[in-house]
């Protein structure tokens, strides 16, 4: 599944390509999408990369190919704002509320939570989450709050104070507010989503990392939504 962005840029490229036979540069993916910057370029293209809907050929300047479109053509992908919310973690898959449980036939005692796991999150650098269910994580359920859950896996060290390193799975309970100080899916500006410390400051919004090595970004409220607070965390050695 892809983010209305994405969608909007492999469609570009597809049409681009079309007409001319020769993929755009990054200067009028950029302008096409009303991005600020050719970053936000290079991270969509990557995400593509990465699901299978394009490739980039190598020792050749401008040379993309796409080699798959959604199996769903939506026509209101391109005109519809949507958040991060519904791509990663709605669907069949990603509800909990009345979680499958695994139980001891002896006991009968529940023994463990199916939670599918999403894709990653940025702790770091933000990056887009990837936004298809890769695998499922059993975990007791007594890690996890009620409502729905999902799990995603961290990349980046900025939260390392906080106990959250690069290759960790965390536990995220979905909902839309939080309160100071807790950790959360942040996403920013519709594109954007990150791990980090939440902290109102007046009418900002301050996402706050877990490492002296990263600054803390302050953004309006109007620029940021929360996905989900964190409930829980696995490790593996």
């Amino acid at each position: 599944m892809l983010t209305r962005k994405q969608h909007e840029l492999l469609m570009f490229i597809h049409e681009r390509m079309k007409e001319s036979g020769i993929p755009p540069s990054f200067d009028e993916m950029k302008e096409a999408l009303d991005l600020k910057s050719k970053s936000g370029i290079h991270r969509l293209i990557t995400a593509l990369e990465e699901r299978g809907f394009i490739r980039r050929l190598p020792n050749r300047a401008r040379a993309l190919e796409v080699v798959r479109l959604p199996d769903s053509m939506n026509p209101s992908l391109g005109g519809v704002k949507r958040r991060f919310e519904p791509s990663v973690i709605e669907g069949d898959l990603g509800k909990v509320a009345k979680p499958p449980l695994h139980q001891d036939n002896s006991s009968g005692m529940a023994q463990s939570v199916s939670i599918p796991v999403m894709g990653r999150i940025a702790a770091g650098t933000p990056i887009e989450a990837i936004q298809n269910h890769s695998h499922t994580v059993t975990v007791p359920p007594e890690m996890l709050g009620t409502g729905e859950h999902f799990a995603l896996e961290v990349r980046g060290d900025s939260m390392i104070d906080a106990g959250i390193f690069d290759g960790d799975t965390v536990l995220i309970q979905k909902q839309s507010t939080a309160s100071n100080g807790e950790i959360v899916v942040a996403l920013i500006d519709d594109e954007e989503a990150t791990l980090k410390r939440l902290r109102r400051k007046g009418n900002s919004i301050a996402l706050e990392a877990a490492n002296p090595a990263y600054e803390t970004r302050i953004f309006g409220p109007e620029r940021v939504a929360v996905q989900g607070k964190l409930v829980g965390l696995l490790r593996r050695y």
